[in-house]
Protein backbone atom coordinates (compact mmCIF):
# COMPACT_ATOMS: atom_id res chain seq x y z
CA UNK A 1 0.00 0.00 0.00
CA UNK A 2 2.78 2.12 1.04
CA UNK A 3 4.29 1.78 -2.34
CA UNK A 4 1.05 2.16 -4.20
CA UNK A 5 0.59 5.51 -2.38
CA UNK A 6 4.12 6.62 -3.59
CA UNK A 7 3.37 5.97 -6.82
CA UNK A 8 0.06 7.59 -6.84
CA UNK A 9 1.83 10.86 -4.98
CA UNK A 10 4.32 11.23 -7.58
CA UNK A 11 1.78 10.66 -9.93
CA UNK A 12 -0.24 13.83 -8.94
CA UNK A 13 2.52 15.66 -8.78
CA UNK A 14 3.77 15.57 -11.76
CA UNK A 15 0.12 16.07 -13.30
CA UNK A 16 0.12 19.50 -11.34
CA UNK A 17 3.37 20.80 -12.46
CA UNK A 18 2.62 19.83 -16.11
CA UNK A 19 -0.91 21.75 -15.77
CA UNK A 20 1.81 24.30 -14.02
CA UNK A 21 3.42 25.12 -17.16
CA UNK A 22 0.43 25.56 -19.52
CA UNK A 23 -0.15 29.42 -19.37
CA UNK A 24 3.70 29.46 -20.74
CA UNK A 25 2.74 27.31 -23.36
CA UNK A 26 -0.50 29.14 -24.63
CA UNK A 27 1.18 32.76 -24.39
CA UNK A 28 4.26 31.43 -26.58
CA UNK A 29 2.56 29.81 -29.10
CA UNK A 30 0.85 33.49 -30.25
CA UNK A 31 -2.08 31.93 -31.51
CA UNK A 32 -6.01 33.18 -30.91
CA UNK A 33 -7.76 31.38 -27.92
CA UNK A 34 -10.14 29.67 -29.49
CA UNK A 35 -6.94 28.16 -32.31
CA UNK A 36 -5.15 27.31 -29.09
CA UNK A 37 -8.19 25.46 -27.31
CA UNK A 38 -8.74 23.42 -30.63
CA UNK A 39 -5.33 22.07 -31.43
CA UNK A 40 -5.16 21.28 -27.37
CA UNK A 41 -8.93 19.19 -27.95
CA UNK A 42 -7.20 17.40 -31.38
CA UNK A 43 -3.72 16.59 -30.83
CA UNK A 44 -6.06 15.79 -27.07
CA UNK A 45 -8.44 13.86 -28.68
CA UNK A 46 -5.60 11.24 -30.80
CA UNK A 47 -3.26 10.75 -27.38
CA UNK A 48 -6.57 9.61 -25.59
CA UNK A 49 -7.91 7.70 -28.26
CA UNK A 50 -4.65 5.44 -28.25
CA UNK A 51 -4.79 5.37 -24.60
CA UNK A 52 -8.87 4.36 -24.66
CA UNK A 53 -7.75 1.91 -27.45
CA UNK A 54 -5.04 0.69 -25.16
CA UNK A 55 -7.45 0.18 -22.30
CA UNK A 56 -10.49 -1.89 -24.40
CA UNK A 57 -12.57 1.15 -23.90
CA UNK A 58 -13.83 1.46 -27.10
CA UNK A 59 -16.08 -1.11 -27.10
CA UNK A 60 -19.90 -1.17 -27.20
CA UNK A 61 -21.42 -1.08 -24.00
CA UNK A 62 -18.97 1.05 -22.04
CA UNK A 63 -20.52 3.72 -21.63
CA UNK A 64 -24.83 4.31 -21.58
CA UNK A 65 -26.43 6.89 -24.10
CA UNK A 66 -27.08 8.80 -21.08
CA UNK A 67 -23.83 8.63 -19.38
CA UNK A 68 -22.72 9.94 -23.00
CA UNK A 69 -24.55 12.54 -22.82
CA UNK A 70 -23.93 13.96 -18.96
CA UNK A 71 -19.86 13.58 -20.65
CA UNK A 72 -20.68 15.88 -23.76
CA UNK A 73 -22.32 18.39 -21.42
CA UNK A 74 -19.16 18.04 -19.23
CA UNK A 75 -16.93 18.33 -22.22
CA UNK A 76 -18.98 21.47 -23.71
CA UNK A 77 -18.55 23.13 -19.63
CA UNK A 78 -14.22 22.06 -19.71
CA UNK A 79 -13.91 23.78 -23.55
CA UNK A 80 -15.21 26.88 -22.36
CA UNK A 81 -13.96 26.59 -19.34
CA UNK A 82 -10.30 26.33 -20.87
CA UNK A 83 -11.46 29.46 -23.49
CA UNK A 84 -12.13 31.71 -20.61
CA UNK A 85 -9.61 30.82 -18.31
CA UNK A 86 -6.66 31.48 -21.47
CA UNK A 87 -7.82 34.55 -22.42
CA UNK A 88 -7.85 36.08 -18.75
CA UNK A 89 -4.35 35.94 -19.18
CA UNK A 90 -3.78 38.24 -21.92
CA UNK A 91 -5.70 41.15 -19.25
CA UNK A 92 -4.58 39.78 -15.60
CA UNK A 93 -1.40 37.51 -15.31
CA UNK A 94 -1.07 34.06 -15.36
CA UNK A 95 -0.56 34.19 -11.73
CA UNK A 96 -3.44 36.17 -10.72
CA UNK A 97 -5.82 34.39 -13.68
CA UNK A 98 -4.42 31.06 -11.96
CA UNK A 99 -5.30 32.31 -8.22
CA UNK A 100 -9.00 33.11 -8.84
CA UNK A 101 -9.45 30.30 -10.88
CA UNK A 102 -8.63 28.02 -7.93
CA UNK A 103 -12.12 29.46 -6.46
CA UNK A 104 -13.75 26.81 -8.43
CA UNK A 105 -14.11 24.54 -5.10
CA UNK A 106 -16.65 27.05 -4.00
CA UNK A 107 -18.27 27.20 -7.30
CA UNK A 108 -18.67 23.43 -7.16
CA UNK A 109 -20.53 23.99 -3.40
CA UNK A 110 -22.84 26.03 -4.35
CA UNK A 111 -23.76 23.91 -7.77
CA UNK A 112 -23.66 20.69 -5.30
CA UNK A 113 -26.37 22.41 -3.01
CA UNK A 114 -28.36 23.24 -5.86
CA UNK A 115 -28.59 20.56 -7.35
CA UNK A 116 -27.15 17.64 -5.37
CA UNK A 117 -28.52 18.57 -2.38
CA UNK A 118 -25.17 18.69 -0.39
CA UNK A 119 -25.19 20.80 2.72
CA UNK A 120 -23.38 23.97 3.04
CA UNK A 121 -21.38 23.68 6.62
CA UNK A 122 -20.70 26.62 9.17
CA UNK A 123 -16.82 25.82 8.47
CA UNK A 124 -17.69 25.80 4.31
CA UNK A 125 -19.13 28.88 4.87
CA UNK A 126 -15.99 30.39 6.71
CA UNK A 127 -13.72 29.58 4.00
CA UNK A 128 -15.62 30.73 1.33
CA UNK A 129 -15.86 34.08 3.52
CA UNK A 130 -11.89 33.73 3.76
CA UNK A 131 -11.87 33.21 0.19
CA UNK A 132 -14.60 35.74 -1.09
CA UNK A 133 -11.51 38.51 1.24
CA UNK A 134 -8.84 37.31 -0.82
CA UNK A 135 -10.68 38.10 -4.15
CA UNK A 136 -11.47 41.65 -2.48
CA UNK A 137 -7.78 41.93 -1.94
CA UNK A 138 -6.81 40.97 -5.27
CA UNK A 139 -9.74 43.11 -6.82
CA UNK A 140 -8.15 45.67 -4.81
CA UNK A 141 -4.41 45.69 -5.90
CA UNK A 142 -5.65 47.39 -9.17
CA UNK A 143 -3.28 48.72 -11.80
CA UNK A 144 -2.78 52.39 -11.86
CA UNK A 145 -3.77 53.51 -14.93
CA UNK A 146 -7.48 53.12 -15.53
CA UNK A 147 -7.18 51.29 -18.56
CA UNK A 148 -4.85 48.98 -17.31
CA UNK A 149 -7.32 48.37 -14.47
CA UNK A 150 -10.02 47.83 -16.92
CA UNK A 151 -7.98 45.03 -18.56
CA UNK A 152 -7.07 43.30 -14.83
CA UNK A 153 -10.87 43.34 -13.86
CA UNK A 154 -11.94 41.73 -17.54
CA UNK A 155 -8.69 38.99 -16.64
CA UNK A 156 -10.12 38.49 -13.27
CA UNK A 157 -14.02 38.17 -14.64
CA UNK A 158 -13.10 35.69 -17.38
CA UNK A 159 -10.88 33.22 -14.33
CA UNK A 160 -13.69 32.99 -12.16
CA UNK A 161 -16.11 32.39 -15.56
CA UNK A 162 -13.47 29.77 -16.05
CA UNK A 163 -14.05 28.37 -12.68
CA UNK A 164 -17.77 28.12 -13.09
CA UNK A 165 -17.81 26.13 -16.02
CA UNK A 166 -15.02 23.85 -14.43
CA UNK A 167 -17.46 23.47 -11.28
CA UNK A 168 -19.89 22.63 -13.98
CA UNK A 169 -17.45 20.13 -15.67
CA UNK A 170 -16.91 18.66 -12.22
CA UNK A 171 -20.36 18.65 -11.47
CA UNK A 172 -20.77 16.19 -14.35
CA UNK A 173 -17.83 14.19 -13.44
CA UNK A 174 -19.93 13.61 -10.46
CA UNK A 175 -22.27 12.15 -12.21
CA UNK A 176 -20.71 9.71 -14.42
CA UNK A 177 -19.61 8.04 -10.93
CA UNK A 178 -18.15 4.45 -12.49
CA UNK A 179 -17.67 5.71 -16.38
CA UNK A 180 -14.16 5.24 -17.38
CA UNK A 181 -12.35 8.83 -16.68
CA UNK A 182 -9.77 8.16 -19.82
CA UNK A 183 -13.24 7.72 -21.80
CA UNK A 184 -15.06 10.60 -20.36
CA UNK A 185 -11.81 13.06 -21.12
CA UNK A 186 -11.51 11.92 -25.04
CA UNK A 187 -15.64 12.31 -25.06
CA UNK A 188 -15.10 15.84 -23.46
CA UNK A 189 -11.85 16.80 -25.99
CA UNK A 190 -13.70 15.29 -29.21
CA UNK A 191 -16.71 17.31 -28.67
CA UNK A 192 -13.86 20.29 -28.02
CA UNK A 193 -13.24 19.73 -31.40
CA UNK A 194 -16.60 19.71 -32.86
CA UNK A 195 -17.33 22.89 -30.96
CA UNK A 196 -14.55 24.87 -32.09
CA UNK A 197 -13.96 23.53 -36.21
CA UNK A 198 -16.12 26.31 -37.37
CA UNK A 199 -13.66 28.92 -36.02
CA UNK A 200 -10.51 27.28 -36.98
CA UNK A 201 -8.99 29.46 -40.25
CA UNK A 202 -7.55 26.72 -42.00
CA UNK A 203 -5.82 29.21 -44.60
CA UNK A 204 -3.94 30.86 -41.56
CA UNK A 205 -2.46 27.80 -40.07
CA UNK A 206 0.97 28.27 -38.34
CA UNK A 207 3.71 27.86 -40.29
CA UNK A 208 6.67 27.16 -38.20
CA UNK A 209 7.52 23.68 -36.27
CA UNK A 210 7.98 25.82 -33.38
CA UNK A 211 4.23 26.85 -33.12
CA UNK A 212 3.20 23.46 -34.26
CA UNK A 213 5.17 21.39 -31.51
CA UNK A 214 3.93 23.78 -28.90
CA UNK A 215 0.37 23.29 -29.65
CA UNK A 216 0.73 19.19 -30.19
CA UNK A 217 2.90 19.60 -26.30
CA UNK A 218 -0.83 21.24 -25.18
CA UNK A 219 -2.57 18.66 -26.59
CA UNK A 220 -0.38 15.29 -25.78
CA UNK A 221 1.32 16.46 -22.33
CA UNK A 222 -1.00 19.02 -21.43
CA UNK A 223 -3.95 17.08 -22.32
CA UNK A 224 -3.32 13.17 -22.73
CA UNK A 225 -0.46 12.90 -20.56
CA UNK A 226 -1.82 14.84 -18.07
CA UNK A 227 -5.11 12.95 -17.75
CA UNK A 228 -3.52 9.49 -17.58
CA UNK A 229 -1.68 10.77 -14.38
CA UNK A 230 -4.51 12.75 -12.54
CA UNK A 231 -6.66 9.90 -12.98
CA UNK A 232 -3.79 7.39 -12.24
CA UNK A 233 -2.95 9.40 -9.02
CA UNK A 234 -7.07 9.70 -8.38
CA UNK A 235 -7.13 6.14 -8.12
CA UNK A 236 -4.54 5.12 -5.84
CA UNK A 237 -4.46 8.26 -3.39
CA UNK A 238 -6.83 9.26 -0.24
CA UNK A 239 -8.92 11.89 -0.84
CA UNK A 240 -6.64 14.46 1.85
CA UNK A 241 -3.65 13.67 -0.40
CA UNK A 242 -4.68 14.30 -3.96
CA UNK A 243 -6.54 17.64 -2.44
CA UNK A 244 -3.03 18.48 -0.72
CA UNK A 245 -0.67 17.68 -3.95
CA UNK A 246 -3.59 19.77 -5.94
CA UNK A 247 -1.92 22.83 -4.36
CA UNK A 248 1.20 22.25 -6.43
CA UNK A 249 -0.78 23.67 -9.60
CA UNK A 250 -1.36 27.22 -8.71
CA UNK A 251 1.91 27.55 -7.19
CA UNK A 252 3.53 26.23 -9.86
CA UNK A 253 2.03 28.56 -11.99
CA UNK A 254 3.16 31.22 -10.05
CA UNK A 255 6.93 30.53 -10.55
CA UNK A 256 6.89 29.78 -13.84
CA UNK A 257 5.10 32.79 -14.34
CA UNK A 258 7.96 34.80 -12.41
CA UNK A 259 10.54 33.38 -14.37
CA UNK A 260 9.55 32.95 -17.53
CA UNK A 261 8.02 36.86 -17.79
CA UNK A 262 8.89 38.72 -15.14
CA UNK A 263 5.56 39.32 -13.04
CA UNK A 264 5.78 39.65 -9.79
CA UNK A 265 2.76 39.71 -7.22
CA UNK A 266 2.12 42.53 -5.62
CA UNK A 267 2.48 42.97 -1.83
CA UNK A 268 -1.85 43.20 -1.59
CA UNK A 269 -2.32 40.15 -4.45
CA UNK A 270 0.16 38.10 -2.28
CA UNK A 271 -1.90 38.54 0.54
CA UNK A 272 -4.93 37.92 -1.89
CA UNK A 273 -3.73 35.10 -3.00
CA UNK A 274 -2.52 33.27 -0.06
CA UNK A 275 -5.63 33.91 1.42
CA UNK A 276 -7.54 32.18 -1.25
CA UNK A 277 -5.26 29.01 -1.48
CA UNK A 278 -5.81 28.45 1.81
CA UNK A 279 -9.60 28.49 1.85
CA UNK A 280 -9.38 26.44 -0.87
CA UNK A 281 -7.42 23.86 0.85
CA UNK A 282 -9.82 24.22 3.55
CA UNK A 283 -12.47 23.93 1.50
CA UNK A 284 -10.92 20.39 -0.30
CA UNK A 285 -9.22 18.91 3.08
CA UNK A 286 -12.11 18.97 5.14
CA UNK A 287 -10.60 21.65 7.63
CA UNK A 288 -12.96 22.56 10.75
CA UNK A 289 -12.19 25.32 13.14
CA UNK A 290 -11.92 22.84 15.98
CA UNK A 291 -9.29 21.52 14.62
CA UNK A 292 -7.19 24.26 13.63
CA UNK A 293 -7.63 25.25 16.99
CA UNK A 294 -6.46 21.68 18.38
CA UNK A 295 -3.92 21.73 15.98
CA UNK A 296 -2.31 25.01 17.54
CA UNK A 297 -3.27 24.25 21.14
CA UNK A 298 -1.17 20.93 20.40
CA UNK A 299 1.83 22.27 18.80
Amino acid sequence: MHSEVRAGAAQMTAAMLISGTIGWFVVMSGQPVSGVVFWRCFFGAISLLAVCAAMGLLRPGVISFKAFGIAVFGGVAIVLNWLLLFASYGHASISIATTVYNTQPFMLLALGALFLGEKITAAKLLWLTLAFGGMAAIVEAKPATSAEHEGYAAGILLALGAAFFYALAALAAKWLKGTPPHLIALIQVATGVLMLLPTVNFSDLPTDGQSWSILATMGIVHTGLMYVLLYGAIQKLPIHLTGALSFIYPIAAILVDRVAFGHALQPLQLVGAAIILVAAAGMNLGWTPAQLLRARASS
